[in-house]
């Protein structure tokens, strides 16, 4: 039978790779969206780090094994992590990118955890979805 561990899989090396480059833009932001932008990084940091025990501890639900090394994660991710030179509004932009190509795998991830009727996944899946559309939303209407 057909897995979803590389479904979820990917999913945590996203995640890992999105909360690692979420602090560096939390502790690295400057400008005069300063106070707004470090609130909101660490906000996300902090969501990232429910999805990654969310979605690790589905995956030993379903008896297999999430991904648990910083090497695996960066070769397994659809993201790339922080160069460390970006300014505020490169942040944004990277994140909504990022953000956009996070919610194209969910869909897939939840249309193949339809097709093998695990509606658990689905929902899970899809409710990450939905708070990275909010995300990404806001992002375009701080850029303007």
């Amino acid at each position: 039978m057909e897995s979803l561990f590389p479904v979820l899989n990917k999913q945590v090396a996203n995640w890992i790779v999105l909360r690692m480059k979420l602090q560096n833009y939390h502790w690295n932001v400057k400008g005069p969206a300063f106070f707004t932008l470090h609130a909101k990084f660490e906000e996300l940091y902090t969501e990232a780090s429910l999805h990654i025990d969310t979605l690790a501890e589905r995956i030993l639900a379903l008896h297999g094994k999430p991904l648990a090394t910083l090497g695996d994660c960066l070769h397994e991710a659809s993201i790339e992590e922080a160069t460390d030179r970006e300014n505020t509004t490169e942040m944004v932009k990277t994140l909504i990118e990022d953000f956009s190509i996070i919610i194209e795998e969910l869909k897939d991830g939840i249309k193949k955890s339809d097709e093998l009727g695990d509606e658990s996944t689905a929902d899970l899946l899809l409710s990450i979805q939905t708070s990275l559309e909010k995300h990404a939303w806001m992002f375009r209407a701080l850029l303007g």
